[in-house]
């Protein structure tokens, strides 16, 4: 029974997370929304539309509030999302855990929350919300909230006063400039943190002091001008594409335990800003550096097995950029190549490149 049951389970996310991402449901800042219907979390979709809120009500004895749906298979969530809301609603049930607000008009967060102290999930993505109008006393108080999302608001920096137990911080296209000192250093379980299509330029040495469990981090279409430095060692994926990097320096990456995705798509970067050995990080998995203006193959460790180099102007293929020698035990683990979109052809590949890509899965040029 317990396999079927992890079956049933896996089976659920990957359907829940698929349907999330599509039509009029949000994308939750791009990242899937993993859910575990064994511990009782309910559907990420909006029920706008799916059915008639009448049959909830009608079919739920609980108090629900007017401009929400309460669906009795989902005790504990409540989905007043898309409903054109200025505010929250207020009567929130004791009971709440998952709260669903997207796709409103709310601008801040009011002492209506201070009665709901058991939320996991607080879902705020399209929404109006302002950083001068967060009660700190609101997210402060939410000792058991694991989920905050405020994806496409209007907020300038980086919400204070959050709750020590948060998980994921979503907070991505919004208008942040800035990172109050301090903001992270209780968040220890944070593992997600998405700040992509913000207004950042830099990192500061003491920005990111506490995330010790820091895993995802998205920086994506900012304002950088180099790679920031200061970055949390724990980093497993690091998403810095759409920003005009100049330089990528030797040590640049250095300060990763143990660094698996990298990202640096759409960033500007030419074959002569990147030194020989920036990439030499031998605990790399994937790395995107399509859509730049690179002429040349990078130098990428042998342990590395994706590589998205599409949309450059590559003329040249290197094999001492994939294996610096070639034996028995000295290949590259590349399992699949993208050249396609740049100024070379297959028949341009050098005749020994099978030696060192022997393993290789996919090649397109």
């Amino acid at each position: 029974m317990g396999p079927l049951c992890c079956a049933v389970l896996v089976l659920l996310c990957v359907c829940e997370s698929a349907w999330a991402s599509t039509g009029a449901d949000p994308d939750y800042g791009g990242v899937p929304l993993w859910i575990n219907r064994l511990l009782g979390e309910p559907s990420v979709l909006s029920l706008q539309g799916r059915m008639d809120s009448a049959w909830y009500r009608a079919n739920n004895p609980q108090s629900c509030p007017q401009q929400c749906d309460c669906p009795i298979q989902w005790p504990t969530a409540l989905y007043c999302d898309h409903r054109a809301l200025a505010d929250i609603p207020g009567g929130l049930p004791a009971r709440t855990q998952y709260l669903f607000l997207q796709g409103n008009n709310i601008s801040s967060l009011s002492s209506v929350l201070l009665n709901s102290t058991e939320l996991r999930w607080l879902i705020l993505d399209h929404n109006q919300l302002l950083s001068d109008k967060l009660e700190q006393a609101a997210l402060q108080n939410q000792s058991q909230l694991q989920y905050l999302f405020a994806n496409h608001n209007h907020l300038s920096s980086v919400p204070s006063a959050l709750p020590a137990g948060l998980r994921q911080l979503r907070l991505a296209h919004n208008q942040i400039s800035n990172i109050h000192p301090g903001t992270f250093h209780n968040l220890h379980h944070l593992s997600v943190l998405l700040l992509q299509g913000n207004r950042l330029q830099t990192i500061t040495q003491g920005d990111f002091t506490g995330l010790g469990s820091l895993n995802l981090l998205d920086l994506s279409g900012n304002l950088f001008s180099s790679v920031p430095r200061h970055l949390p060692p724990s980093v497993q994926q690091l998403y810095l594409s759409n920003n005009s990097l100049s330089v990528l320096g030797e040590d640049i990456f250095v300060g990763f335990l143990d660094l698996k995705y990298l990202h640096l798509s759409r960033c500007g970067l030419q074959s002569p800003s990147l030194h020989p050995h920036v990439f030499n990080v031998t605990s790399l998995v994937e790395l995107d550096l399509s859509y730049n203006k690179l002429t040349v193959t990078p130098t990428v460790p042998t342990t590395l097995q994706y590589l998205y180099l599409e949309a450059n102007e590559i003329q040249e293929f290197n094999v001492t950029s994939f294996c610096r020698e070639v034996g028995p035990l000295s290949y590259s683990r590349m399992r699949i190549l993208r050249l396609d979109g740049n100024k070379m052809s297959y028949q341009q590949l050098p005749p020994d490149w099978v030696f060192c890509l022997r393993v290789l899965h996919n090649i397109y040029i």
